[in-house]
């Protein structure tokens, strides 16, 4: 049974709508929102993205849900749960994830939506760990990292096996949390 949609206080968490698309390709052609990706995505890819994650969610019961302001009931962008899908040290893992329209970065919805994630993480799907990483100059997601109680693992530090020798993406950093650590942070 998928989990269809979370709640935060200024966010719903939910099934992804054939209308996200205009605002999500928007989104992965702004190059302050992909800063720290590969690449810009064009409409079809940016549609292909979505079709992965109802993908996920049909295979799984849960992934990255999409962000819509309770407010306003603008679509934002997404955060969520997904499995790692590749071959790394830490594999299998969950990982959680987001990104965010740019109007809507410094208002705190990132950790906000992160911990909302977190929390039916450990709480509904009973995971004993959940894993994030980023680029090392991504300084801004690793914040939201730190914020939501997640610790560094300098030691899991990783190259990226999707990015190729040399890219300034390549090196990521490996943040951990477990449902242990999360439950002291209560």
């Amino acid at each position: 049974m998928a989990i269809t949609e979370l709640e935060s206080a200024r966010l719903l968490m939910r099934q992804w709508r054939d209308a996200d698309l205009d605002v999500f390709a928007g989104m992965c052609t702004d190059e302050r929102v992909m800063k720290y990706f590969p690449g810009m995505l064009s409409r079809l890819e940016s549609a292909g993205v979505i079709g992965r994650i109802r993908g996920h969610f049909a295979e799984f019961g849960f992934g990255l849900w999409a962000l819509e302001r309770k407010d306003t009931g603008d679509f934002i962008g997404f955060t969520g749960l997904s499995t790692v899908n590749f071959d790394a040290h830490f594999t299998p893992a969950v990982e959680i994830g987001w990104r965010l329209a740019h109007d809507h970065w410094g208002l705190g919805f990132a950790s906000e939506a992160a911990w909302t994630a977190l929390r039916c993480g450990f709480g509904k799907l009973e995971l004993e760990e959940v894993v994030a990483f980023t680029a090392e100059l991504n300084v801004p997601s690793e914040k939201v990292m730190q914020a939501i109680g997640m610790r560094r693992d300098a030691s899991g530090d990783f190259d990226h096996p999707a990015l190729a020798e040399g890219h300034p993406l390549r090196r990521q950093r490996l943040y951990r949390i477990t449902r242990e650590q999360w439950q002291a942070t209560l």
